[in-house]
């Protein structure tokens, strides 16, 4: 094949400027990367990416991560040349209200964009997720000469990428597993946003992630075609490893100020775009121009993608004849379908007489019950698994030796965790879960919000929720942690009081696809409800009921707990019960789906006219007020926990039925 070498400059080039254009006309942004970057965008795009950009769901495509998700025109530019439905206009709107180009970019906003980037380090790490996935899928689908799950993982990333600590934990796994489909392009422009990298960064990348057990190729000339491709194909031939190429370049490249920090994370200015397109023989005007010979080669990218995934369609179909069942399981599981009868016995796995029990014991009964019918089920721990009860019996390992297994080993490594676990969301055709102790949220909390932004369908199973995991003392004992995951948007989170609860929790953790579920286990026994005495778990469904009313009738007083507190509640409702009191306790395990529910359910549950109610849990007392309002009452913690027996602590800081009742005797006289 002859190559045109002056068409592909003119193609970098474009690239280049439709970045510095936008953010000259946005005011703000960042031209630097895409500028210095644009060369190796290029070669993986034109000559390796296999991607449909009339399709960009297609399963089969290659995945691209910008990990540096502050260069998002360099994604823009390339998304818009080579045919994704991203219009010029759009380019133009770059950083405005109701553009399809926002200032980092985001999944579900952008056809074309794969995962949502920008907070440094977790595009790398979600990346490892997709490969993870596509290691899963092709090791459980694949049969021999029927390679339905075939592709690679691609992203590029940055400086400020290799400095975060998530980087080097997800690096650490990557090449413990052996992800032989994944292929980063270290963008090494030596430049961050303070200055040059050696006065924070010194450090020798290439022998770090050779020891992490990746192929590592460079660095090489990060602005010559022919060394990166060169070095894309050389990644491609190990398939036993990782690969990280290093590409030297100069950020801002062709500008008055490349290589210096001036060009990272502001326009050119009207004199700089000026010397710049003079420099690398650009017209100045008009601004946003593309070449009609660049936009009808790099649309050839559509024709390429269309071929390859008829090409797909067909192996497809030969497999579907092949294997029936099979390619039916993986198509349902690749829409994310669960399927039938998928749920059926967890009702009767905890019946009247079953003894107390924790409800992270509850959970790992129902989590294995489940994988029985649910295959794309795949997850686990922080090397927590025998403590969080997530281990699936009898259902392998994915690991180095062996990839076809649902028990995956994070290492103590949960910020990488949370990242992967979104990234194999991303990838699609499995739902992942993650579980570490509660307390431990907070290692996670970036890719966890990143997964409530991005809408996925991850699992996040968190156990120790509270002072009732006892000597361990304050380190592991949450006390903010619950407040603090109710606080993100679009994440829903349940801590169910027992067993016959805990079921329901994960009935609706699966059903929920449109965002992340947090699910909130308790370390120490609890009671299980008989639930012919008290109101069905199945109210877990709309976040909370009406456990137990003293007559059925309207209530003087409301009593509202979660978790283990639930109990606490309901000994204190039937203390005031038996003073005279018409008491009511209602189960609330999760804020966000009983906030879903129409407000006449809501209002039936919690009558708006009953002022006097007492939220009993054992955690921060702020942001209570939501249900109990300002007249109402707090039996919940001010303070760190301490280390002793659970039955001890509750005692000490008073999340006892007696206090929950002196609470509510003392609304009631007001």
């Amino acid at each position: 094949m002859t190559v045109d070498r002056s068409l592909d400059q003119r193609s970098i080039n474009t690239i280049r400027f439709l970045a510095v254009d936008a953010v000259q006309k946005a005011k703000s942004g960042h031209p630097g990367t895409p500028m210095g970057a644009a060369t190796m965008a290029y070669t993986l795009w034109d000559r390796f990416l296999k991607h449909d950009p009339i399709h960009p769901g297609w399963p089969d495509r290659d995945r691209f991560v910008l990990s540096p998700g502050h260069a998002s025109m360099l994604l823009y530019a390339l998304l818009h040349l080579t045919g994704y439905d991203l219009p010029l206009e759009e380019l133009r709107n770059f950083r405005q209200w109701g553009s399809r180009t926002p200032g980092h970019p985001e999944y579900g906003e952008t056809p074309g964009v794969d995962v949502t980037t920008g907070p440094l380090g977790q595009g790398f790490a979600h990346g490892v997720g997709m490969a993870i996935a596509e290691r899963w899928l092709a090791e459980h689908y694949n049969k021999p000469g029927h390679e339905i799950v075939d592709h690679y993982t691609y992203a590029i990333v940055s400086d400020g990428d290799m400095q975060e600590g998530v980087t080097s934990e997800a690096a650490s796994l990557a090449g413990t597993l052996g992800l032989g489909k994944l292929i980063y392009l270290y963008d090494d422009n030596d430049i961050q946003i303070e200055g040059r990298t050696d006065i924070a960064f010194s450090e020798n990348v290439a022998q770090r992630f050779e020891a992490y057990g990746w192929q590592v190729t460079g660095p090489i000339d990060g602005h010559e075609i022919a060394a990166i491709e060169s070095a894309i194909r050389h990644a491609q031939a190990d398939t036993q490893r990782p690969s990280l190429v290093i590409c030297k370049t100069i950020i801002g490249y062709g500008a008055p100020a490349q290589d210096t920090a001036k060009v990272h994370g502001e326009p050119l200015g009207e004199e700089g775009v000026r010397a710049a397109k003079e420099t690398l023989g650009w017209p100045q005007q008009p601004a946003f121009y593309v070449p009609d010979d660049v936009r009808d080669h790099m649309r050839q990218a559509v024709g390429r993608g269309r071929a390859a995934e008829r090409a797909w369609q067909e192996r497809m179909e030969r497999y579907a004849d092949a294997y029936p069942d099979l390619a039916a399981r993986l198509q349902a599981e690749l829409r994310g379908e669960l399927p039938l009868d998928w749920d059926a016995g967890l009702a009767d796995l905890f019946p009247p007489g079953t003894a107390p029990m924790a409800t992270r014991n509850a959970s790992g009964k129902v989590l294995n019950a489940l994988v029985q019918r649910v295959h794309a089920l795949t997850g686990g721990s922080a090397d927590l698994a025998p403590s969080t009860k997530t281990a699936l019996v009898g259902y392998g390992d994915f690991g180095w030796h062996a990839h076809c297994g649902h028990n995956m080993h994070f290492g103590v490594r949960e910020h990488a965790m949370g990242a992967i676990v979104g990234g194999m969301a991303l990838h699609g055709g499995v739902i992942p879960y993650a579980a570490t102790f509660l307390t431990f949220a907070d290692y996670m909390r970036p890719p966890m919000r990143l997964a409530a932004l991005m809408g996925l369908r991850v699992l996040y199973v968190f156990t120790h929720d509270s002072i009732g995991m006892g000597e361990d003392g304050p380190t592991h004992q949450p006390i903010e942690h619950l407040m603090n995951l109710r606080a993100v948007p679009n994440l829903t989170v349940i801590r169910p009081a027992d067993a016959t609860e805990t079921a329901e929790a994960w009935r609706a953790a699966l059903l929920n696809r449109n965002g992340p579920t947090a699910l909130i286990f308790s370390r120490q026994n609890l009671p299980v409800l008989d639930r012919t005495e008290y109101a069905s778990a199945e109210g877990v469904q709309r976040g909370g009921y009406v456990l137990w009313n003293a007559d059925g009738g309207d209530p003087d007083v409301i009593l509202i707990g979660t978790g283990s507190e639930t109990h606490v509640a309901l000994e204190a409702g039937k203390q005031l019960a038996a003073e005279g009191l018409k008491a009511r306790v209602v189960s609330l395990p999760s804020w966000e789906l009983f906030d879903r529910q129409p407000a006449d359910y809501r209002e039936s549950v919690l009558p708006p006219d009953v002022r006097a109610r007492v939220a009993v849990e054992a955690g921060t007392r702020l942001g209570w007020e939501h249900y109990v309002g300002l007249d109402g009452a707090v039996v919940g913690l001010n303070g760190f926990g301490a280390s002793a027996p659970a039955p001890v602590l509750y005692e000490k800081f008073g999340i006892t039925a007696e206090a929950a009742v002196a609470a509510a005797w003392a609304l009631l006289d007001r």
